[in-house]
């Protein structure tokens, strides 16, 4: 961990008063929202075709893109959030004002059933959504090029990736079915294995964040304008879930084609792909960022994984994966001394620090 830190030249990461511990980092931005500017991103409609279950038409997908400050950019970053969140949620704000204040443009994406897009298109997203995230990313491509040809520049720009929890589960599995889709991707607080994270939140002290999560995933769901089915109706009104797990069960399992949610869940965790070193190659340069102390997604994977990588570096090819532990840090917290908007919390200057390696 020092000599990756040492080569972005980031400090290692302290935990910053009050903020002590991995529920307090998590709760951070709810117990003490940030005040953000307005938001004058740029919307763009983008097509998505219907879900292969049928359970949603084709539609379009709301994504926002922002402009780098103070000159042309260096990169597009696609911002994807995670369970419950959206493009207005205030981590993937804080990112993108960062990045923006560093030279990138940022495409902060709406997933499908999250607002404020919530009307384009029917259904919810999963952890696994190749379908409507390839799609993005192609797009995404093209706006690349275009803003390269804006600033005079003859190649397109780098397209590089940031997934926050979810969001990240949903790029490295994009990335790892398409080759090249990316030139670069940065995960934070990322489940690589579903089951383990979906345990970890039914244990008893996590019981009011599944409720937190469970209410605005019931309330997301049935505010569908499309409408929902008279099954689901009847799962989620009068027998609604209580575990993220049922939820997966009874609504992203069969939206999304999967028999079970056994099988969505082995078949969406990219863990065993990533612990392959030919699927693993699939990967652009990749960054995976995990806190030990984090309350919603088990580090056991992702030390799994690093142990993995650590035996196979005796041989001379190049790794595109690496691994980031960090002692403190909670979910997508990362709060340290030094935050603020245009700096971005830890875990955003490291972001910024590992795509200014790439480029």
């Amino acid at each position: 961990m020092t000599q990756l830190l040492q080569q972005l030249g980031v400090a290692a990461y302290r935990q910053r008063l009050p903020w002590l511990g991995g529920d307090l980092q998590t709760l951070r931005d709810t117990l003490r929202p940030m005040r953000l500017p307005p938001d004058h991103g740029q919307p763009l409609q983008i097509p998505v075709p219907a879900l292969r279950s049928g359970a949603a038409p084709a539609g379009q997908l709301l994504a926002v893109l922002d402009q780098p400050v103070g000159g042309p950019a260096q990169a597009l970053v696609v911002l994807v959030h995670g369970l419950g969140g959206s493009s207005r949620r205030e981590g993937m704000r804080r990112l993108g004002l960062s990045l923006q204040s560093s030279g990138f443009a940022v495409l902060r994406l709406n997933l499908r059933g999250a607002d404020p897009g919530r009307h384009l298109a029917a259904g919810t997203y999963a952890a696994c959504c190749n379908s409507d995230l390839l799609p993005v990313l192609m797009r995404a491509r093209e706006l690349a090029s275009e803003l390269a040809q804006a600033a005079g520049r003859l190649q397109p720009l780098p397209l590089l990736g940031a997934g926050m929890s979810l969001g990240g589960t949903m790029l490295l599995n994009a990335a790892l079915e398409s080759a090249g889709v990316l030139d670069g991707l940065f995960c934070a607080s990322s489940p690589l294995d579903l089951a383990a994270c979906s345990a970890s939140i039914e244990r008893s002290r996590n019981r009011i964040y599944q409720r937190w999560l469970l209410q605005r995933l019931v309330r997301q769901t049935l505010a569908d304008p499309f409408g929902v089915t008279a099954t689901e109706e009847q799962l989620l009104r009068k027998t609604p879930p209580r575990s993220i797990r049922a939820f997966d069960a009874a609504i992203t399992a069969p939206r999304w084609g999967y028999d079970s949610v056994e099988e969505y869940y082995r078949r969406a965790s990219p863990l065993l792909r990533l612990l392959d070193p030919k699927a693993r190659r699939r990967l652009p340069p990749t960054l995976l960022l995990q806190a030990l102390d984090d309350p919603w997604v088990p580090a056991r994977a992702a030390q799994e994984l690093q142990r993995s990588l650590g035996a196979l570096n005796q041989s001379d090819e190049v790794e595109p994966l690496s691994i980031l532990l960090t002692a403190r840090g909670g979910h997508n917290g990362f709060h340290a001394s030094g935050d603020s908007l245009t700096a971005g919390s830890w875990s955003d200057r490291l972001a910024k620090a590992w795509y200014h390696q790439l480029l």
